[in-house]
């Protein structure tokens, strides 16, 4: 990083990675909060209602997915970011300040949405503000606040909510401090993060990429705005790394407008010749969800108390699941360039299967204990450092460039939707089938996802984009 300025490119990107560290928090604070908020909302014996209160976040995340870029680039990537603080502030005080079951709902579907657009927005700022030689590492930021927001959240339920005693029953649970205002704290406490990033979101720059293909587009009606555009980017661009930087970037920047203003949207994307592609990288987000370790960090209750452990117990072995992902994700970044994708993917769906089948057949005899949590840390840190980086990775080097933007939002798109059914369907499965058969099937699912990728998965490492899209697009 000789020559540029470490401090501002750090700040502004630790800065724009909180609405990762916020997308963690918010995606996994409902997991601790279940055990209470259901009880005060009398859905404890309904799975649909269950199943609903965990997937309407999800379905929020789908339509901030679908927005983000399209917002992004009509009001810019401050600004979006500036209104994603806002939604998760609000968000997190509604969620807590509700009554009534429907109202709750609604404040999650909003809350939702900020994940949403999180979690396109904050690495698309990054890598736009980033120099090219640790782009990389800086975009990384982003997927290492969000499991850092994870832990927070699983950290945070452990300690608000209280001991509960052995004897006591759901109606007691109900009535004490845990069931009447713990979980309403566990949603609150998001609120501190969120108003620390919208006053810091104010004293970032604008993304210099977007001022600059926006000065390109009012040149010719707007000649003063143009320019003063382009003079901000510079100037954000020179504090960045300087003058001669400044230059070669702005020159880069305006190269890109050409092949920006030819790129191809859906009707491109699903036409002949990208089909395979696409497939594939549908396959590889959907399966990222599918796979099923998502739920361990939503449903951890349900999981931990078939294992035999009390809501007290479950609490902290949830934390101990967030450090295992806040560790393997570390190890993920200084792997995934030297053992490569396609390696990485398949050791990650063959050892979650194994693992899964594992889990099943201890469920499946009635084991409990610490062996239970052994294998739920594994799971966690396999897919922590496999199936969970390697998919973004993934989607973003598999499309030529022109298809790029609307491929990788195609695929964001159906991993939300892959995220949404199986939150929504797992209350089900596991009431219906016990917590053996729903883990066994997810096993089923990692074993036809290890053998499709050992036969369509194409390693990308070490290749170039034109190399990528001359042996993927024919």
């Amino acid at each position: 990083m000789q020559g540029f300025n470490k401090g501002f490119i750090y700040f502004i990107c630790l800065v724009s990675a909180m609405g990762g560290l916020l997308f963690g928090y918010d995606w996994v604070v409902i997991g601790g909060a279940k055990p209470f908020y259901e009880l005060y909302f009398g859905i404890a014996d309904s799975v649909s209602d269950q199943g609903l209160a965990m997937t309407i976040a999800l379905i929020g995340c789908m339509i901030g997915a679908c927005t983000c870029g399209w917002l992004a680039d009509k009001i810019g990537r401050k600004m979006l970011l500036i209104v994603s603080a806002v939604i998760f502030l609000v968000s997190a005080i509604m969620t807590g300040a509700f009554n009534t079951f429907g109202a709750f709902l609604v404040a999650r579907f909003f809350g939702g949405i900020g994940i949403g657009i999180a979690s396109g927005l904050s690495p698309m700022y990054i890598a736009e503000v980033s120099p090219s030689e640790i782009r990389g590492k800086l975009v990384s930021l982003n997927q290492m606040t969000i499991v850092l927001g994870i832990l927070a959240a699983q950290i945070v339920n452990w300690q608000i909510a209280e001991p509960i005693p052995v004897d006591y029953t759901p109606a007691d649970i109900a009535a004490s401090w845990n069931g009447q205002m713990a979980w309403r704290w566990m949603f609150w406490a998001a609120a501190f993060p969120a108003a620390v990033f919208l006053l810091l979101a104010f004293f970032i720059p604008e993304s210099p990429r977007w001022q600059a293909l926006k000065s390109e587009k009012l040149k010719t009606n707007n000649e003063a705005l143009s320019s003063s555009l382009r003079r901000a980017a510079v100037n954000t661009l020179e504090r960045i790394g300087g003058q001669t930087y400044a230059e070669r970037e702005m020159q880069a920047i305006a190269a890109t407008h050409a092949d920006v203003a030819k790129q191809a949207g859906l009707a491109t994307l699903f036409s002949k010749p990208f089909h395979r592609v696409l497939f594939l990288g549908i396959v590889i987000a959907v399966f990222q969800q599918w796979c099923g370790t998502n739920v361990i960090f939503n449903y951890a209750q349900e999981i931990f108390q078939s294992a035999g452990y009390s809501v007290g117990d479950v609490l902290f072995n949830i934390v101990i699941t967030g450090v295992a992902n806040v560790l393997f994700t570390l190890i993920a970044i200084y792997t995934v360039d030297k053992l490569g994708r396609r390696k990485l993917m398949l050791i990650g769906a063959g050892g979650l299967c194994l693992i899964y089948a594992t889990l099943g057949c201890c469920y499946y005899m009635q084991i409990t204990g610490f062996f239970m949590i052994v294998l739920v840390v594994a799971a966690i840190a396999c897919y922590a450092m496999t199936l969970g980086p390697c998919t973004w990775v993934l989607i973003s080097e598999l499309f030529p460039n022109r298809v790029r933007a609307v491929a990788v939002a195609t695929c964001t798109f159906c991993l939300w939707v892959g995220s949404s059914t199986l939150t929504y369907t797992f209350p089900m499965l596991n009431k219906s089938l016990g917590s053996y058969g729903t883990f066994w099937i997810y096993s089923l699912v990692c074993l036809c996802g290890f053998l499709f990728f050992m036969r369509r998965l194409p390693e990308t490492k070490g290749k170039s984009l034109e190399q990528l899209e001359k042996e993927l697009v024919s």
